[in-house]
């Protein structure tokens, strides 16, 4: 069984994502803690890029504040090592597929094995264009977790039938952020996943209310929560690890 289905072993998933050294690496190491002993069941680590294309103003400014703090992707391996002390909970890289090719694939996998990573997500490499990175995830023993947007359309049942770890179904048309409103049938765009494969699959974008996610979780098997997190980061900066983990239980008591 791949370490990320685990997570959803046990009822509906929350599924919480940080930008990591925003505003700095001990803050990032203290709010993951305080999201996984308040029932986040996976933990989205961003490392930051100077281009995130799927993201929206909160978490490009944190991608921002994140490299102007001199944050690395050594320095954030040292982290998800120095986390895995006692962070149990599967974790996943969310990044950009220059972040790994400038660091080289082979390498970055490797740590990520060696660290305790156990998937990654590339919003910006598409379906067909995986096997860039597939292979070296194999070998590595990484899931490659693969997105479906609401213009996957006819390719859906194929992304799913080739998925690992789970699937991110992306809730909504454009760039990360929190919504007034959901528009998307994600009811069939579900049913068709379900029809396709048993990896469990959650929904992100869009959500930050315990309404909205628990709507989005009994539609799937978990919520996906960046934006409202990321927010809570900016306003309390150091202090925002206690505020994190009382948001993360909230949201998850509206799952259970």
């Amino acid at each position: 069984m791949s370490n990320l289905a685990r997570a959803f072993d046990h009822g509906k998933a929350f599924i919480a994502f940080l930008t990591c050294g925003d505003p700095d690496l001990e803050t990032t190491a203290a709010a993951v803690r305080a999201a996984a002993q308040n029932g986040a069941d996976l933990i989205e680590l961003g490392i930051p890029f100077s281009d995130p294309t799927a993201e929206g103003p909160v978490i490009q400014a944190a991608n921002l504040r994140a490299l102007q703090s001199g944050v690395t992707t050594d320095k954030i391996f040292d982290l998800v090592r120095e986390l895995r002390r006692d962070v149990t909970i599967p974790m996943v890289f969310m990044t950009y597929a220059n972040v790994v090719f400038s660091y080289g694939t082979e390498r970055f996998l490797s740590n990520c094995r060696d660290a305790g990573i156990d998937g990654l997500i590339l919003p910006d490499v598409p379906y067909e264009e995986k096997e860039e990175f597939l292979p070296a995830c194999r070998k590595y023993g990484v899931d490659f977790v693969s997105l479906i947007a609401p213009t996957s359309e006819n390719r859906i049942a194929m992304i799913a039938r080739e998925a690992e770890g789970f699937l991110y179904i992306v809730s909504s048309l454009g760039v990360t952020g929190e919504r007034s409103e959901i528009k998307t049938d994600l009811a069939s765009i579900v049913s068709l996943v379900r029809e396709s494969t048993d990896i469990p699959c959650a929904i992100g974008f869009g959500i930050s209310t315990p309404e909205r996610a628990k709507k989005m979780a009994d539609l799937s098997d978990g919520a996906i929560v960046g934006s409202a997190i990321v927010k809570l980061l900016a306003q309390y900066g150091k202090d925002a690890p206690e505020h994190i983990g009382a948001y993360v239980k909230n949201m998850k008591d509206a799952l259970r």
